[in-house]
């Protein structure tokens, strides 16, 4: 337990005082993630949050992790980290293609599942297909990292969100390993918690820094390498083995991904990319309806928090049954929220011209804000 806690702690505090340098060093060479049309934040913030959560995590890990020969996995999983890291860093700075992040993340799982071995070698169940051979194994984990990883990336559209989701999951998988015994896993959950609670005292709204692509990626990252390993060894833990781990795997993590699946099925049969811009995503929708970022982060977190509990207590149930249950949950709170509630999106007024007669550039744009909080944010910009 104390190299558990001295994890978390020394996270924690890596990431805590390293925040305001980075803000500080971003607002001193003007990099900024600017407001647009599809973004929710009304002024110029930094996106380079990642940077401190990826110090946070990697320096408590190489201090406290008593890396054995049985654990020689975790030098390519920080390796991993930096080389999602460095893509994230320069997406956020430069910009990327997605092809290119979509390379770097392929870079990423090939090295954790050949170097690593890191594999899904068993759906115990799932679909009624228990052991896969070798090649579906390595498809089913190319799968699941992409998946998990752009969960995260894309899901991080509201101030604390990504970020909030991320620590309960962690935490969820770093207790799960505790209880457990696994203890290198154990501490990874927990160190990536620690780096993540401090990033949110900056992040929570209104918010301060945002985490970027570099933070968001290896939030996804962190917790698929959890996942798999949950996923492998829940079945056969000594102290509290999980009857159904694949179900209770995916419901860790059913908000985020489940709504980057509902969102590139939706882009698919609009005829578009799966990572075109839209504002789809779940978060989108509940800021239509008037929400404010708080609300909104605080909704979704207490909500996946219930999730977990409700798979942890029926993990007894069948894993296609369980599994059933909480996609048909999930698309019912989507369907209510969508079609039943009162969209209440900001109005905008033009002051002077008209769209007939005035070049939209030139027109000086009023907008109405829905909230409170909102409001206030503009209020900084200007």
């Amino acid at each position: 337990m104390v190299l558990v806690a001295a994890g978390m702690f020394i996270a924690y505090v890596i990431t805590f005082f390293l925040m305001p340098f980075i803000i500080r060093i971003a607002r001193v060479n003007k990099l900024f993630d600017l407001p647009d049309e599809r973004k929710t934040h009304t002024y110029p913030v930094s996106s380079l949050g990642g940077v401190g959560i990826v110090s946070g995590l990697a320096i408590s890990l190489l201090l406290v992790s008593d890396f054995k020969l049985e654990d020689a996995e975790f030098q390519y999983y920080l390796a991993s980290f930096f080389i999602i890291f460095i893509i994230g860093v320069i997406d956020d700075i430069f910009v990327l293609r997605a092809w290119k992040k979509l390379f770097g993340q392929l870079l990423v799982a090939s090295l954790l599942t050949v170097k690593a071995h890191l594999l899904i070698t068993n759906l115990q169940g799932f679909g009624g297909i228990f052991a896969i051979n070798t090649p579906i194994s390595y498809l089913l984990t190319f799968f699941t990292i992409l998946l998990v990883i752009n969960s995260f990336n894309l899901i991080d559209g509201v101030d604390g969100l990504a970020a909030s989701l991320g620590l309960v999951s962690s935490l969820s998988f770093g207790l799960y390993f505790y209880i457990n015994g696994n203890i290198p896993f154990a501490i990874l959950g927990f160190v990536m918690s620690g780096s993540l609670l401090a990033f949110l005292m900056f992040n929570f709204p209104p918010a301060k820094i945002f985490m970027g692509d570099s933070g968001s990626m290896l939030i996804g990252l962190v917790n698929v390498i959890l996942l798999i390993k949950f996923i492998e060894t829940a079945n056969i833990s000594p102290n509290y083995p999980v009857p159904s781990p694949i179900g209770v795997g995916f419901a860790i993590l059913l908000i985020p991904m489940l709504d980057v699946l509902r969102v590139f099925i939706i882009r698919l049969t609009k005829g578009v990319s799966p990572f075109a811009p839209d504002r789809n995503h779940l978060h989108h929708l509940l800021l239509n309806q008037g929400l404010t970022h708080t609300k909104v982060t605080t909704m979704l977190l207490i909500s996946q928090a219930c999730i977990i509990s409700f798979s942890f207590y029926f993990q007894s149930l069948n894993v296609n049954v369980l599994s059933c249950i909480l996609i048909l949950i999930f698309f019912a709170v989507v369907f209510v929220i969508k079609y039943f509630g009162v969209s209440r999106k900001p109005l905008r007024v033009v002051k002077e011209g008209s769209a007939a007669t005035t070049n939209l550039k030139d027109t000086k744009i009023l907008t109405l804000y829905t909230s409170k909080e909102n409001a206030n944010a503009a209020l900084k910009e200007e």
